[in-house]
């Protein structure tokens, strides 16, 4: 009654309890619906935070691989775009540092074609070996000799890149993101040639230790641990780190330390299997939920959404009002 009497008040309603009911519970008690796992508990705040949520999920959540099946990079960057504003920007960024985002680490996903040169180019390297065959490296095809080149080749190319334009890395916030980057587009290059999540980790941490080697450091705090003993876990799991690389996320040991990792794996995992032409990652219940092409934010266009926020033009909401615009009600289409 209570809630009910509120949201017709804030929204400007004229009347009616039962339309505010649902959303109004939702909005209270939105933890109802599960959807991640549980947290390490020097970390977590409660139950069902976004920060639980697979990796593979977070890559089932987006539909470009539906509308472009044939280029596997275009749905790795849609789903590092989530990733990178559910996990860098509001887990770590808002929730752990209490701050309003790292948001130079998320928006190196989605505002500008360096990272999308990197992955397309890695891409494009990765299918060299694979002799054009998308997703062929498979079996007796792949080995660790062949990896290691296609891994040197593109790591690089991106790596060349920020020595020939310095600008790049002040774009990139120096070191982090830079080694970010250029292991996400050594990860593709993998994903591209193999279809195979497991050696696309491989490709990244082994693209981290060539980049130390290169550079002499890759950023700071978590990126000297994490990302120099990911490649032990890659294939040999320890005890508490058995997870497939679909089911892992930031509740994952030594996954959980530092910004701008989570989004990198949320799209190379999705890369892969849409390189592998998999109708799903790793629950085609979430798959099928984020289908619908009529949802007000569109999963297919992830970037273009979030370009429309920005400009302050995304003006597609479900019915009259929503959680975000209260009483616009008889606006006209379009106004702000």
């Amino acid at each position: 009654m209570q809630v009910g009497m509120s949201m017709i008040n804030a929204y400007k309603m004229c009347a009616g309890e039962s339309a505010t009911g649902e959303f109004a519970y939702y909005a209270k008690h939105s933890a109802v619906v599960r959807l991640s796992n549980f947290m390490p508990v020097k970390r977590a705040r409660s139950q069902n935070e976004c920060s639980g949520m697979p990796l593979g999920i977070n890559a089932d959540s987006v539909r470009s691989n539906a509308l472009f099946p044939n280029d596997p990079i275009r749905n790795e960057l849609e789903s590092i775009a989530v990733a990178a504003m559910v996990y860098d920007q509001l887990w770590f960024g808002t929730y752990m540092s209490g701050g309003v985002g790292f948001t130079q680490y998320a928006s190196a996903t989605y505002t500008d074609n360096i990272l999308e040169d990197f992955c397309y180019k890695g891409c494009e390297i990765g299918l060299d070996y694979a002799d054009g065959e998308m997703a062929s490296l498979k079996g007796d095809k792949l080995n660790m000799d062949i990896l290691e080149k296609i891994i040197r080749a593109e790591n690089d190319y991106a790596l060349t890149q920020y020595e020939a334009y310095p600008t790049v890395a002040e774009s990139h916030f120096g070191g982090s993101v830079r080694a970010c980057c250029a292991a996400a587009g050594c990860g593709s290059a993998v994903a591209c040639a193999t279809g195979l999540t497991q050696p696309t980790l491989s490709a990244w941490s082994l693209s981290q230790l060539g980049h130390y080697e290169r550079v002499g450091r890759l950023g700071f705090y978590g990126y000297d641990l994490q990302d120099q003993c990911t490649a032990c876990g890659s294939y040999s799991y320890q005890s508490d780190e058995g997870m497939p690389f679909e089911m892992r996320g930031v509740n994952y040991p030594n996954y959980a330390m530092n910004v701008g990792h989570q989004s990198a794996y949320g799209g190379l995992v999705a890369g892969a299997h849409c390189a592998n032409h998999d109708a799903w990652v790793l629950s085609p219940l979430w798959k099928v939920a984020f289908a619908d092409r009529d949802l007000p934010f569109d999963r297919g266009y992830v970037t273009r959404e979030y370009g429309l926020g920005a400009n302050r033009e995304f003006c597609k909401v479900a019915g009259e009002r929503d959680l975000i615009i209260a009483g616009y009600y008889g606006r006209e289409p379009g106004a702000r």
